[in-house]
């Protein structure tokens, strides 16, 4: 990896943690830092046993000498922080930790990368379960929640990685390749973490890292942009459409999910619903073709797979009203696309962290909107938003009260939806943190209502 044995790791997290354990366990000497104090009890013990050096809650300027040989860095922290400059400046490589445990995976692996703006966790997802029903080598890692450092000691020669990779991710790896990559959709999103969109579009490019010829890369024949951030990568392009026929590929016609031309499976069949699920579907199913995988167990995994939690979640029935837990919606795309899901009266919660994005996107969307309830630093935006587009809106503190107004407003056959639009950290650590709270809120009212 490097001649020097010393690294800077900078930021815990799950990734921070899991690439200290891997590097000590390796003979490294390890430094971690993060600016919060506060941090996973267990995990500190741990690291302190096998010794890691922590430096938690501290100015980090002045931490990084040239005795470092490595700098990794923790996927959301951004590359003009004053650590990563100096490392730059002092001649320290900085990777990541999806880069950290590509160095040590053994190479006679397969590596299917699944990126995009919208749908990466449930393409990531239908690809493992279709593909562990044959085969017992499968790994899930990346993004959804397991990283790839914690998988070093169990990969071995001949496995088959399904990696969820992010923009942030994407951001500082340099040798990482994968041998399939999927890029579902791309449109704007996390510009207040690049700077621009082209800078967004740059990182997310980088899922085709180092291909060549012999590499597969999956595309949406329906994403214009995604088409063109594309149009000049050398590996093997295949496509999926639920727009047009493809006579290689994947397309829906007359109600049926077709791959080469060969009718799969009927729309009615499967269990989540939506043209982006049935996108994100079918970009999973050239996936595990790569792997001869046969059609009755494609078609076993899609009768019985219920989504992902935190995305398009149905949670309850309470009193006529069905509530759904979208949490993981965090730019105004993904909560379009739970717009679209629905024909009933909706109750919409929105808010969240403020990244000064414009949500004007979602107005022509608002049909079935009969009032949104906004909360967080976003709230007061929300509100003019609404005001502006003519839908009633009340604003809230936090989403525990918004939940509270959100069935008060509602009515029977109404939906009640949390699809924020909005990075959770202004309240909560993640999406998922602020997912399972309004579960909790929502299951709450519904003993409640039980018990008048």
């Amino acid at each position: 990896m490097t001649n020097q044995t010393k690294v800077f790791i900078l930021g815990m997290a799950r990734s921070g943690y899991e690439a200290a354990k891997l590097l000590a366990n390796k003979g490294y000497e390890v430094v971690l830092t993060d600016i919060k104090r506060e941090q996973n009890s267990e995990h500190i013990e741990e690291l302190k046993r096998l010794g890691v050096t922590l430096i938690l809650g501290v100015d980090q300027d002045n931490l990084l000498d040239s005795s470092f040989g490595l700098m990794v860095k923790n996927p959301g922290i951004k590359n003009d922080h004053k650590c990563v400059i100096k490392a730059m400046e002092l001649g320290i490589p900085v990777i990541n930790e999806v880069e950290l445990a590509y160095m040590f995976f053994p190479k006679n692996i397969k590596i299917i990368g699944v990126t995009g703006t919208n749908g990466k966790t449930t393409t990531t997802s239908i690809i493992y379960e279709i593909l562990k029903k044959s085969k017992d080598n499968v790994h899930l890692m990346g993004n959804i929640g397991f990283p790839l450092c914690s998988f070093v000691p169990h990969v071995k020669d001949g496995d088959i990685l399904i990696i969820e990779i992010s923009d942030h991710q994407l951001c500082n790896i340099d040798k990482f390749k994968t041998d399939i990559s999927i890029l579902t959709n791309i449109s704007e999103a996390h510009i207040d973490f690049h700077g621009t969109y082209e800078k967004y579009k740059e990182m997310k490019k980088r899922i085709f890292n180092r291909h060549t010829k012999k590499d597969v890369s999956i595309l949406n024949m329906s994403n214009e942009e995604g088409l063109a951030l594309s149009n000049d990568i050398v590996s093997t392009k295949k496509y999926f459409s639920s727009q047009n026929k493809i006579d290689e590929g994947c397309y829906i016609d007359d109600n049926y999910l077709y791959y080469n031309n060969e009718k799969i499976i009927s729309l009615n069949s499967i269990k989540i619903k939506g043209v982006h699920n049935h996108e994100n579907i079918m970009a999973a199913l050239l996936a595990v073709k790569e792997f001869g995988i046969d059609n009755q167990d494609i078609v076993e995994v899609l009768k019985d797979f219920k989504g992902v939690e935190h995305r398009i979640e149905f949670v309850s029935n309470i009193k006529g009203r069905n509530v759904y837990n979208d949490s993981k919606s965090t730019n105004n795309k993904s909560t379009i696309t739970a717009l679209t899901s629905f024909d009933e009266p909706t109750i919409l919660i929105l808010g969240g962290l403020d990244r000064g994005q414009s949500f004007d996107e979602l107005k022509e969307y608002l049909g079935n909107v009969k009032a949104i309830i906004a909360y967080g630093e976003t709230k007061r935006r929300i509100f003019d938003f609404a005001k502006n587009a003519g839908i009633i809106c009340e604003m809230t503190e936090n989403l525990g009260e918004a939940t509270k107004r959100a069935y008060a407003l509602s009515e029977d056959k109404d939906i009640i939806l949390l699809s924020p639009a909005c990075a959770s950290w202004d309240q909560f650590k993640d999406y998922e943190e602020r997912g399972e709270a309004f579960k909790r809120y929502i299951n709450n009212i519904g003993k409640e209502g039980n018990n008048e």
